[in-house]
């Protein structure tokens, strides 16, 4: 089937598409009861079953680090626990994105190469239009709850 496909695309054109790896947006993060946000460089990721944001970055921006009762073990896409441990804490901000705001928890974790991830449950709750060729990601089909606290369950 792939052969397919890229008989239907000459090679002249094959060359210059730049396949997208990775589809990433800026959002404005404010810590809670604090005016000055801050743009972060946002990965969504199908493939993350939560919202993380690197422990790294939180303590550099000052999040309150809010510790949870029980830690949560990660596994890895191979079924393996993540090396660098457990899930210890979370942090809650305000997410800014298209004029849209939610106040959400994110948990935080060591050795992260994003600064914040918004994994499945942020996707499928906002079901996002992504143009996977110009990178375009807009939120079109939300309920009328965005805005509103949400939280994944």
């Amino acid at each position: 089937m792939l052969a397919r496909i890229t008989d239907n695309i000459s090679m002249h054109n094959l060359d210059k598409v730049d396949f997208l790896r990775e589809v990433t947006v800026k959002i404005s993060l404010k810590r809670i009861n604090m005016q000055k946000g801050i743009i972060v460089e946002t990965l969504l990721d199908s493939g993350v079953m939560g919202l993380v944001m690197s422990s790294e970055f939180a303590r550099k921006q000052g999040f309150k680090l809010k510790r949870l009762d029980r830690p949560m073990y990660v596994r890895n896409m191979d079924g393996l626990l993540n090396k660098e441990g457990a899930i210890e804490h979370t942090v809650e901000v305000n997410i800014y994105y298209q004029g849209y705001r939610e106040r959400m928890k994110i948990n935080v974790i060591r050795r992260q190469k994003w600064m914040v991830i918004l994994g499945m449950p942020w996707l499928a709750h906002h079901n996002p239009e992504i143009d996977w060729r110009t990178e375009e990601v807009k939120i079109i089909r939300c309920s009328e709850e965005y805005g509103k606290q949400w939280r994944p369950k």
